[in-house]
């Protein structure tokens, strides 16, 4: 995910570090939150050219998205990269990006790693979720799943919903680590209630075959009908008719009731 507002404690730097760049930087973040790009960039150029990271990653995310100046991945990927040798997190984690799908420079899986590692090892989690997936896949790293546990692990306890379904996947195939369904279950959960609806569809079957909880047609029902409301799982309504045929009416109508109830909810408690 990029992120064109730089967060809290890097505003605090930059009060600390210098009170007039922080008001002419604080002028561009008001100015671009109420979508005044322009304004945006007037006031953080100057900056970015005087060598602020955080300046250069807006710029960055600017040129990227066509924020305000024509989009441009090459001018995107010259002001994510001076942030990034300066350390910042949100800039390295970007330039990842751009070189994973080769935008504004040429594709190259080794050097998206060494810049999603470079931002993981400062917790940026999607970061660490991203190096997870190149770990499991063996894509610009030799393949290594429990490296991939590792950083999905990371990841996942920072409440990335991705990371915690693929770290599902691991304990419930037992890659990179022991084999373990109630652990599979615990981060199919988390991810479930955020909404995601591959994990929604993995926990119903969690619950069809009674593998990590005890076996439960209804549960099972419900969350594959969650995630089959969602449009975003095809498998998810084919395996919620599936388990249907082995329920009752009034087991079906429960399940279903369930359901209204747990989106209500927001998917917590369910």
């Amino acid at each position: 995910m990029n992120r064109l507002l730089i967060l809290p404690v890097l505003l605090l730097t930059l009060l600390v570090g210098n009170p007039a760049v922080s008001a002419d930087f604080q002028k561009g973040l008001d100015a671009a939150q109420k979508g005044d790009f322009a304004t945006a960039l007037k006031e953080w150029k100057p900056l970015a050219e005087q060598g602020d990271a955080d300046a250069q990653y807006n710029l960055g995310v600017m040129y990227e998205k066509g924020k305000g100046v024509p989009q441009n991945y090459k001018t995107a990927v010259k002001w994510y990269r001076l942030a990034a040798k300066q350390g910042n997190a949100f800039a390295q984690y970007n330039l990842g990006l751009m070189y994973r799908k080769g935008e504004g420079v040429p594709q190259n899986d080794k050097t998206a790693v060494k810049w999603y590692t470079l931002a993981a090892k400062q917790g940026h989690a999607s970061a660490q979720f991203n190096l997870g997936f190149m770990y499991r896949k063996g894509e610009g790293v030799p393949q290594n799943d429990k490296t991939a546990v590792k950083w999905y692990r990371l990841s996942a306890e920072q409440g990335h919903a991705g990371a915690q379904f693929n770290l599902g996947l691991m304990y419930r195939k037992g890659e990179g680590v022991l084999q373990d369904y109630k652990t599979a279950v615990k981060w199919y959960k988390l991810a479930a209630e955020q909404g995601h609806a591959s994990a929604q569809t993995n926990l119903g079957t969690m619950y069809d075959d009674g593998q990590g909880v005890l076996q439960d047609y209804i549960r099972a029902h419900m969350w594959f009908n969650i995630a089959a409301s969602s449009g975003e799982s095809k498998k998810a309504s084919k395996n919620r008719d599936i388990v249907a045929k082995r329920m009752n009416t009034s087991q079906i109508e429960t399940a279903q009731k369930l359901a209204r109830e747990c989106v209500k909810k927001n998917y917590k408690g369910c």
